[in-house]
């Protein structure tokens, strides 16, 4: 009967681990990447349950969201234009990709390389690139918002916050 004993716990212990497994592979994880998308069209992106593929936050506003699709269908989510950039930068297919961004003037997405973009708009990530369709006075374009993402120029750093909110 002795040596019953550590082999029944031990089975009741693997099946204990076994459950769990099972329940956490029946929840649904957080989307971050969708294949498929042929026509590199913007997705619906799931609110609060897809994440950005840069930072890897949930994404919880359309707001500023973006995305970028390689030219093979597969498609990548962030929560801000900034974000999108940072990650695409070192990618083979960066020339190539479709990108889009959601837009604060219109609400709908538009091509991110024709979009114009604040520098001091709030963004889920505090870069300050707030999409729009439509050019405004304090806008910069696609190339511009690019070039400081990659230099550290944005909310961000305390020397350009200060410069552009005067904080």
């Amino acid at each position: 009967m002795k040596k019953l004993i550590p082999i029944v716990t031990t089975i009741l212990f693997i099946a204990v681990i076994a459950v769990i497994f099972i329940s956490m592979a029946k929840e649904e994880q957080p989307v971050t990447v969708v294949k498929g998308n042929k026509e590199a069209k913007p997705l619906p992106i799931k609110l609060n349950a897809t994440n950005d593929t840069q930072c890897k936050m949930l994404i919880k506003r359309v707001e500023n969201s973006a995305e970028a699709v390689a030219p093979d269908g597969r498609t990548w989510f962030f929560d801000d234009p900034g974000c999108m950039v940072l990650w695409l930068e070192n990618k083979r297919f960066k020339d190539k990709a479709k990108l889009w961004v959601y837009t604060i003037d219109t609400n709908r997405w538009v091509d991110a390389k024709r979009a114009y973009y604040g520098v001091t708009d709030a963004t889920a990530m505090h870069y300050g690139f707030g999409a729009r369709e439509k050019e405004c006075k304090e806008c910069i374009d696609f190339e511009e918002m690019r070039r400081r993402m990659l230099t550290g120029e944005n909310l961000t750093n305390p020397k350009i916050r200060k410069k552009l909110l005067g904080i």
